[in-house]
């Protein structure tokens, strides 16, 4: 056995599963049976990451895990969510015929499942609380560090923890080593002296060691479950096929020199604003679909709010209550256009009953751009989805870069999903009791009287 797989065995016989035994016909029946497993596979690792494409459900697989939670210990759960999702948890938990209470601090947590946001998380004591859940756990990555330290700390001691998020792009191994230390599993200081060495001498910049490749992803698969559709568990994917997305490019020529630059860009983009805020008034106001319009910059905000009746704006110097309200009302279909931006929005929401959307501004981050897409496209949609990129010549076609980052990364997840997708299919539908193995490390001398033949006739 090489010193890869002695760490690996190490660690499982170290950290065995601390969850709790439920048996599957005592979950809800209307989960899935994909859900049904890998919400009872949570359950009996006590500490987990649920890894899942947008819209396999994981609202519903994480409210079933923390109300097991609360049943079978007596104690009180927190959820954790972005702006806006809390109630439209809150809405899903009572499809299941759960309630859910809102809080926004300690004074008003009710016996049972409580839900708050992330901006909240300092009105709340984690000791009063036997399990947590982490809604859009991707936000130990892309929150502040002070945060992602805060949400590891505040709840080191709590006994059960769930995070859950969409698929992480596989290169981006600080996610993975920040969920294994929410979850106690290991620190990720830890993992990246273990699995990893710098690359090219840059050290903000990792590489799995050739050789432990497989171990790495062995680990993650023991206390994550990746997936970006039930077949990749060797369930079917009747209901969860995808519609055509079509993806748009909108240039509007203005003359000038190509950008070069990341500066040149920015500020072809201030210099265009008007012009690609008049494109995408003559598309949205040409339908009376639903639409929702992503921006980049205050002014492109402000302008098309100006320029499409009846659109509603949302930006970040609004109150957290209108933002909050302003999102479930175009949830709701009270606003039929709805004009913010990826980094208050695009994570969390549900909104499948819109197949328009057009970014105005795009932002140089590609996870932001594909997390807005995904609002609208993702499992449940029934619709062909059309995105609309509009940008001005000066900054050049963008919809075949993101295409191409697209495939990249779906190139990427596969991998991922391979390495871990046995071991994973595996462990959640098995019904055996997980054992932790015992090696011993010294001779264990029995005493003469406890081996005589005498104690073995009489004892």
């Amino acid at each position: 056995m090489n010193s890869y797989e002695s760490f690996i065995q190490s660690k499982r016989a170290t950290m065995p599963p601390v969850g709790l035994h439920v048996d599957r016909d005592a979950l809800h029946p209307s989960l899935f049976d994909f859900q049904r497993d890998i919400v009872r596979w949570a359950l009996r690792r006590g500490r987990a990451a649920i890894f899942a494409g947008t819209g396999l459900g994981k609202t519903r697989m994480q409210t079933e895990w923390a109300m097991h939670i609360h049943r079978l210990t007596g104690g009180d759960v927190l959820m954790l969510a972005p702006l806006a999702v809390a109630a439209q948890t809150v809405r899903e938990a009572a499809e299941l015929g759960y309630e859910i209470t809102i809080c926004r601090s300690q004074d008003d947590v009710r016996p049972g499942l409580n839900i708050t946001n992330y901006e909240m998380l300092h009105n709340f004591e984690p000791v009063f609380f036997e399990g947590v859940v982490l809604d859009e756990s991707s936000i130990l990555k892309s929150f502040t560090g002070k945060i992602r330290t805060q949400l590891i700390e505040m709840f080191a001691s709590t006994p059960y923890r769930l995070a859950c998020t969409a698929t992480p792009a596989p290169n981006d191994f600080m996610e993975l080593g920040n969920h294994a230390e929410f979850l106690g599993v290991m620190s990720r200081t830890e993992m990246l002296s273990m699995f990893f060495v710098h690359d090219g001498g840059e050290t903000q910049k990792w590489r799995l060691k050739g050789h432990a490749e497989d171990a790495f992803w062995k680990w993650v698969a023991s206390w994550g479950v990746m997936l970006e559709k039930p077949s990749d568990l060797g369930y079917p994917d009747d209901g969860y096929i995808l519609p055509p997305l079509n993806v748009q490019d909108v240039v509007i020529d203005v003359g000038g020199e190509p950008a070069k630059t990341l500066s040149q860009r920015q500020r072809a983009r201030r210099e265009t604003v008007a012009e690609r805020v008049a494109a995408c008034a003559e598309i949205v106001n040409a339908t009376d679909r639903p639409f929702l319009v992503w921006c980049d910059l205050n002014v492109e905000s402000e302008m098309l709010a100006a320029a499409i009746p009846g659109a509603v704006e949302v930006k970040g110097s609004d109150k957290p209550a209108f933002k909050e309200q302003a999102m479930l009302d175009f949830a709701a279909g009270k606003i039929r256009v709805l004009v913010t931006k990826p980094s208050i929005a695009g994570f969390g929401m549900n909104w499948q009953h819109c197949a328009d959307m057009a970014f105005v501004g795009l932002s140089d981050s590609f996870e932001q751009v594909f997390q807005a897409i995904r609002r609208c496209y993702r499992f449940g949609q029934t619709r062909p989805v059309n995105v609309y990129m509009i940008t001005s010549s000066r900054e050049g076609a963008t919809a075949e870069n993101i295409k191409r980052k697209e495939a990249d990364f779906r190139r990427m997840v596969e991998e991922m999903v391979k390495y871990t997708k046995d071991i994973t299919s595996e462990a959640i539908r098995s019904t055996e009791r997980d054992v932790t193995e015992y090696e011993p490390t010294r001779t264990i001398i029995i005493p003469s009287w406890l081996r005589s033949e005498t104690f073995a006739a009489t004892g």
